[in-house]
């Protein structure tokens, strides 16, 4: 049994219900797409993030490498990240004597690198370097810059300045 739907012009009234509910799929989109943060001119507010990695037995020579590059920008999947590696200090690397005694090893050093970077306020909770947070304790961190890549360091420490 085919019934006849009721005619208002050209149109039936299953076409107007289509038509009304393509309009409103497109207007939920596009308010999607203007919240999006497209549509705000203020200037978002930023917090300055310094953190401090520690790579540990790591070889000698490394240090004074990283000196002639300082500062040196902050990458991740090879593109420039704002902020910077400020400064690299070294400390004398230690490992167990063949007696059980520590020794200091003169082939390897612990460095302890200093970065900064600007981020959000409203994400200071969870600040991100690329695609790496920035937490205290945190293991396998990669410090990468235009000159310098340091794999498996630790943060030891991160202090949030307005």
């Amino acid at each position: 049994m085919e019934q006849k739907a009721k005619r208002v012009g050209s149109f039936n009234i299953i076409d107007i219900i289509a038509v009304v509910l393509i309009l409103a799929v497109l207007v939920f989109a596009g308010m999607k797409l203007m919240h999006r943060g497209g549509g705000e001119t203020a200037e978002t507010p930023m917090t300055k993030v310094t953190y401090v990695v520690r790579a540990e037995g790591v070889p000698a020579e490394l240090y004074e490498n990283c000196l002639e590059h300082l500062p040196s920008p902050l990458m991740a999947s090879g593109a420039l990240v704002g902020g910077q590696i400020e400064a690299v200090e070294k400390v004398p690397y230690y490992v167990l004597g063949p007696d059980g005694q520590w020794v200091e090893d003169l082939d390897h050093v612990t460095l302890y690198f200093t970065a900064t970077t600007q981020t959000p306020t409203t994400e200071v909770m969870t600040t991100k370097v690329g695609d790496q947070e920035v937490r205290i304790g945190k293991k396998d961190y990669i410090l990468k810059s235009e000159y310098i890549e340091i794999n498996g360091g630790t943060i030891v420490d991160v202090q949030w300045e307005q």
